[in-house]
């Protein structure tokens, strides 16, 4: 009677680790990751609107009928990144991603000094050339660190209504992107 309980127990051990680790290589393994959809729409420091006219895949996906998004991809070889919008909104917060997809930095509205979205995404090695000499433009620049070499800026606007719309698309369309 026991072996057959150890054997049952062993085999759905087993078939726990094999799904654990199906699930942990799936972004390594996915031909069609946001990564890949990001760079399909633009090269590097192109910003995407997503939800907006894309029915497909990661980037047609809309969770939150409240939040609009856009995203660009980076890569720090070619230097510092920087993501700016002249206009302000209610609420606006930005995240870093890795290529495979996996959050390594967030940040809201509530960090700025003025409300308006200015922040520099940099590596140590950036940061300490930069902490050398601050550029005047950017004094109040909110300031990622990150180890990565590429990845991807996620933004998200709240759209508290529709009568918001005008607002949050200009936003968006003033939202760039660049390498520093």
């Amino acid at each position: 009677m026991i072996k057959p309980l150890r054997l049952l127990f062993l085999g759905l051990f087993g078939a726990a680790a094999v799904h654990i680790a199906i699930v942990f290589l799936l972004p390594a393994y996915s031909e069609r990751d946001a990564w890949s959809e990001l760079a399909s729409k633009g090269g590097l420091y192109t910003t995407v609107r997503l939800g907006q006219g894309s029915a497909e895949g990661v980037l047609g996906e809309k969770d939150n009928p409240f939040f609009e998004r856009a995203a660009c991809r980076f890569d720090l070889a070619d230097g510092m990144a920087r993501v700016t919008s002249s206009e302000t909104v209610p609420f606006w917060s930005f995240s870093i991603y890795d290529r495979e997809g996996f959050n390594v930095f967030n940040v809201s509205d509530r960090s700025a000094s003025d409300g308006k979205l200015d922040a520099l995404i940099v590596t140590p090695a950036q940061l300490l050339e930069l902490r050398k000499g601050m550029p005047e433009a950017l004094q109040t620049s909110l300031i990622a660190e990150t180890e990565l070499e590429e990845g991807m800026i996620v933004v998200r606007s709240f759209l508290p209504d529709e009568s918001w719309r005008g607002i949050v698309d200009r936003f968006f369309a003033r939202m760039r992107c660049e390498a520093y």
